[in-house]
């Protein structure tokens, strides 16, 4: 199924918000890939580039959230760490001949809007206190 961007998933961290909604057009050309039953070839594409894409944005999460001294980040790091593993374990099979595209796709829009939703909220603050200075502005 399709995710809808929707303002209720927004961070009000502009270079973040801009990520998730480039993984969301990740998820979407999967979902629209298993709907037209694709190629290997191209279903391999975009995972890897979602796999990409996702490693890179955690990477710029976790930088983001060292440099504002947010207390739970070894955490949120271990949070991605297990979705990483979760994405490499489904990689692997896929490569080995699975077809894992209807499972990759519903834990990823299961999991994505959780994390959105649940933890990357929790650094919101301590991120615009630190280093935006309390101001609403979004970081870019």
């Amino acid at each position: 199924m399709k995710i809808v961007w929707s303002d209720q998933y927004e961070l009000g961290i502009e270079v973040i918000d801009n990520q998730h909604r480039r993984i969301v057009e990740y998820i979407n050309q999967l979902d629209a890939l298993k709907q037209d039953a694709a190629s290997i070839e191209v279903v391999a594409d975009v995972l890897q580039n979602l796999v990409d894409y996702t490693l890179s944005h955690f990477a710029f999460e976790e930088a983001l959230m060292e440099e504002a001294g947010y207390a739970e980040t070894a955490e949120h790091k271990i949070t991605h760490g297990t979705f990483v593993r979760q994405l490499e374990g489904i990689r692997k099979r896929f490569v080995g001949g699975a077809d894992v595209v209807d499972e990759l796709t519903d834990l990823l829009q299961a999991w994505l809007l959780k994390h959105i939703m649940s933890d990357d909220t929790s650094y919101v603050p301590v991120v615009r206190t630190k280093i935006l200075g309390g101001d609403t502005q979004h970081y870019r």
